[in-house]
């Protein structure tokens, strides 16, 4: 008998023994944030409306409808005067830029923010275990990975990938691969670095689908420090609660939607279709798709099953008939606001942001990080993210368990989407440190039209850009 309980209690032990593993196996799984820093380049970078004026002018390829064009984007644009573009556009050389122009500018980021986020977490570099780079339009030999492994003396040991072409949704790519590496190695620290490099991709022609991304893209940057240490989830600043990839690249409309190609001329930029909104309307609804039921409680999901059954079988019962209609629709949209307490969105101009919005019924107050991040820093690609993040936490709006959703788009085409928790109240300021209370401002009109409205009045017959 005592035998048979011998026995007995072997694999039960083995199981409570698996079960152990399994939990413990998953809380070194956990992916936090130790610590973020964007960068916010000097003053001697700032764009201003005379200075915009200057640029513009150099471009003899433009006529006064391309100068009329440029004005009513940048009018409607959400743009401020405070944003930062890249050295060579101070000295006059943007439509002949060197290669390095755009090391250089990738290591000013570098050097700065780098240093900061490591010193203010004391992490030495040599402590990095994993290293994800990100800048979508410069490929160097050797990588800007191995720049930054030269330059700090990273271990030989390191893991590094450096990614390019990934677009505005490049960081959670990013994110993503240090989530599965970090599913299959403990205690590890990561570096998240992001940003885009804007000297060499001036673009200098007179083609309209590709002169607009010269009035949105903005200089900026972000290091990220994430770990996987249980012994160090009291420290960090969020946890990440799940990330889902949408890519449109199979559909022939959204992969060419948004693409690097030469104009007529031969002369290189971004192309921007028409068809841009409506290729990320789809994979933004795909993307929802697959992350409301990861982030939203149930009752909100039965509520949104119930209430859509209740519209289709409205719609049988009275059908097409005119008595149906005037009763009006029945919404059945999810309430977001149900499962997430904060929206991170990518900024990627006005009509983005008032897009989203609109599609998870946002207010204004939802959108405003989002808002004033593209007014003071411009579409900083990737990077925007974490402006919109850091925005939030310098106004004390992240509370320990309130949850964070971050949305963006990129060239592909593509949806990326993630939700944090806050693990710990927040209210340091980050890049916004030494200005947040002056945001939000009472207008965020920008001076544009009253500078250079008059271009509006000008006779194609007699237009001189020199006068």
């Amino acid at each position: 008998m005592e035998l048979f309980s011998f026995l007995l209690i072997i694999p039960i032990f083995y199981l409570l023994f698996k079960i152990w593993n399994w939990i413990n196996d998953v809380r070194d799984q956990q992916c936090y944030i130790l610590d973020y820093q964007c960068y916010k380049p000097s003053d001697d970078r700032m764009v201003g409306t005379e200075f915009s004026g200057e640029v513009i002018k150099r471009n003899k390829n433009l006529g006064l409808n391309e100068y009329k064009f440029l004005l009513k984007a940048i009018v409607s644009s959400g743009i401020g005067e405070q944003t930062y573009a890249p050295r060579i556009m101070f000295s006059g050389r943007e439509e002949s830029p060197k290669l390095e122009d755009g090391i250089l500018e990738m290591e000013e980021f570098f050097h700065d923010s780098i240093e900061k986020v490591l010193s203010r977490a004391g992490i030495s570099p040599q402590e990095i275990d994993l290293l994800v780079v990100n800048v979508s339009m410069l490929s160097t030999v050797p990588s800007l990975c191995s720049r930054i492994i030269n330059h700090y003396k990273m271990r030989p040991d390191i893991k590094s990938f450096n990614l390019t072409g990934m677009g505005c949704s490049a960081s959670l790519i990013s994110l993503d691969i240090v989530r599965n590496v970090f599913k299959s190695y403990k205690n590890k620290f990561a570096l998240l670095v992001t940003s885009e490099s804007l000297s060499p991709n001036w673009y200098a022609g007179n083609d309209r689908s590709m002169i607009l991304s010269n009035c949105l893209f903005r200089s900026g940057g972000c290091a990220v420090l994430l770990t996987n240490k249980k012994s160090l989830k009291h420290r960090a600043m969020f946890k990440l609660k799940c990330l889902v990839r949408t890519h449109h690249g199979a559909k022939d409309e959204s992969y060419g939607c948004c693409i690097q190609r030469e104009d007529d001329k031969g002369k290189m930029g971004f192309h921007l279709s028409k068809s841009l909104p409506k290729a990320a309307t789809r994979s933004f609804v795909d993307n929802l798709r697959v992350i409301t039921p990861k982030i939203l409680p149930v009752r909100e999901l039965v509520r949104f099953m119930a209430v859509s059954l209740l519209k289709k079988w409205n719609v049988v019962r009275h059908g097409s008939s005119h008595k149906g209609a005037s009763q009006g629709p029945i919404k059945a949209g999810v309430n977001f606001k149900s499962g997430v307490d904060h929206f991170c969105i990518h900024t990627g101009g006005k009509a983005v942001i008032d897009g989203i919005g609109i599609s998870l019924d946002l207010t204004e107050y939802d959108l405003e990080p989002a808002r004033m991040t593209l007014h003071r820093f411009g579409n900083t690609s990737a990077s925007s993210l974490w402006y919109v993040l850091a925005y939030m936490e310098a106004k004390k709006r992240l509370k320990k368990g309130d949850k964070v959703l971050m949305i963006s788009f990129g060239a592909g085409f593509k949806c990326n989407s993630c939700l944090w928790e806050v693990v710990r109240d927040l209210g340091d300021g980050n890049v916004w440190k030494d200005e947040i209370y002056m945001y939000p401002p009472k207008t965020l009109v920008n001076p544009y039209m009253e500078k250079f409205g008059w271009i509006q009045d000008e006779d194609p017959s007699t237009f001189n850009p020199g006068d």
